[in-house]
């Protein structure tokens, strides 16, 4: 069951950005990512007592726990600006350039010298070439991979006021070492605002593509100019495919209308989300799970029932105060506005055959003060210890931690005790006993490889870099 023994935290609109201010070198390809970096993620630069877990020496990745017998090393390097990346095979990895938008093959820790794909992408911002998921049909042998980004008509085009062309999720097919035959599948807002276009693709057990998409809005922006109903903000605009979690076929055709009304909300699988890097499925219960980001206070892991509502724009972190999860918004039965005819006719509909969603739950994890986590990923393997195995493990983008959560019995939630028994780290230091890694600069993916390693991406300066941890005794060190 989810937690509701939780404390009630206020909610208010903040800042949460990741900022990529870009220099364009030439008429064709953003070359750098700037001679102006600017990634501002609230507590970026964690500020003085963050942790008591210091730093080592030389400032390396560093696992935590000295009995763990598992050592990390440096896989793969020269990456720009890396956003995401996912296995082909066995030491056969994609990685997404942000800013270049392109996809970049990574084979026995080489990087290949001309990519898969090169797309044209916007990059102000949070803009960019942002998920990447692979899946394989076995019946033809066909490899195909899923990519979102932000298109526009050359890259870069929008740092000089040129509007994106959309936020757009595309199928492609692996031929003969290229990403060719795109299919448009989905076609989403991105002009209204540079920030929270999330971007995470996971293919669940049944098939079906998952994506995650931000609110679309700029963060200290007055006044707010993108609000929709799956804002949990009654009568504003109609959903438009943001501040939610999306479910399509790999052909882009909606599943199920879980939340009731036209398109795009029979899209919706969740909603009510400002921010996320981070989405995973459970290998043992096949249930969904997220990271999301709040503003000054308040980033979460969350456990995603189909339906459900995280709470955003109303709620950020735990609440028990009955009126405000009464005040979010309900669907099924939103068809156009909150009190339409439609809309209660609709409402009426699935009330009497017992359809559910729009439901709200308290976050399983909350950091009250902002660690930016990305990636969620499950340790489907007992490769690295059965201590492990299937626990979760969550990256911090602004800390460079990775911290550790082992699950309870019915893995509805994690097991917790002492300060964080209530599921809230309060004070800066009161996660650190669940840091299972540090020192990894900026942590924006993770990935399980077929040989069952943690595969960590992360940020440097302007490089990007893949680390893997391995157990100590492992005969197979690059």
């Amino acid at each position: 069951m989810h937690k509701n023994n939780k404390r009630n935290h206020k909610i208010c609109v903040g800042q949460l950005e990741l900022s990529v201010s870009s220099i364009y070198m030439d008429n064709r390809k953003l070359i750098l990512p700037g001679l102006l970096l600017s990634i501002v993620i609230l507590a970026a630069s964690p500020p003085p007592g963050w942790s008591q877990l210091g730093s080592s020496p030389s400032n390396e990745p560093t696992i935590v726990d000295a009995d763990s017998n598992l050592i990390i090393e440096m896989y793969a390097g020269g990456i720009e600006f890396p956003s995401s990346m996912a296995f082909l095979g066995p030491d056969d990895i994609l990685v997404l350039e942000k800013n270049t938008g392109q996809v970049r093959r990574i084979v026995n820790g080489a990087m290949l010298e001309e990519p898969l794909l090169d797309v044209p992408v916007a990059v102000k911002d949070e803009r960019g070439l942002l998920g990447i998921a692979v899946t394989k049909d076995n019946q033809n042998g066909a490899t195909f991979v899923f990519l979102y980004y932000t298109e526009s008509s050359r890259d870069g085009d929008d740092l000089e006021g040129s509007d994106p062309l959309g936020n757009r999720l595309y199928r492609y097919e692996l031929v003969g070492g290229k990403l060719v035959n795109g299919k448009l599948l989905l076609d989403l807002p991105a002009s209204t605002a540079s920030h929270h276009n999330g971007g995470r693709i996971v293919i669940g057990p049944d098939e079906n593509v998952y994506l995650v998409v931000g609110d679309l809005q700029d963060p200290g922006q007055t006044p707010l100019n993108h609000i929709t109903t799956a804002q949990n903000i009654a009568n504003s605009l109609y959903p438009d495919g943001t501040s939610g979690i999306l479910r399509v076929t790999q052909d882009g055709n909606p599943v199920d209308n879980i939340l009731g009304g036209r398109y795009p909300l029979e899209l919706y699988y969740a909603y009510g989300i400002r921010n996320s890097f981070g989405i995973d499925f459970d290998p043992v219960t096949n249930k969904l799970w997220d990271t999301e980001n709040g503003p000054e206070f308040g980033d979460e892991i969350n456990l995603v029932e189909p339906g459900f509502n995280s709470g955003w724009r109303r709620i950020q972190g735990m609440a028990d105060d009955p009126d405000r999860i009464n005040g979010l918004v309900s669907f099924p039965g939103i068809s156009a506005r909150d009190e339409s005819l439609v809309g209660r006719l609709q409402q009426f509909w699935f009330d009497l055959t017992g359809t559910s969603g729009g439901q709200y739950s308290n976050p399983e994890f909350v950091w009250d003060n902002t660690v930016a986590p990305t990636a969620i990923r499950f340790l489907d393997s007992d490769v690295l210890s059965e201590r492990y195995e299937n626990d979760a493990f969550v990256a911090s983008y602004s800390t460079g931690y990775i911290f550790h959560f082992e699950l309870n019995d019915d893995r509805t939630g994690f097991v917790l005790d002492g300060d964080l028994a209530d599921g809230v780290a309060d004070e800066f230091n009161e996660a650190d006993e669940l840091v299972f890694a540090r020192n990894f600069g900026r942590i924006t993916d993770m990935a399980i490889g077929p040989d069952g390693y943690l595969y960590v991406l992360t940020i440097r300066g302007l490089e990007g870099t893949i680390y893997r941890i391995i157990p100590a005794d492992n005969n197979n060190q690059l």
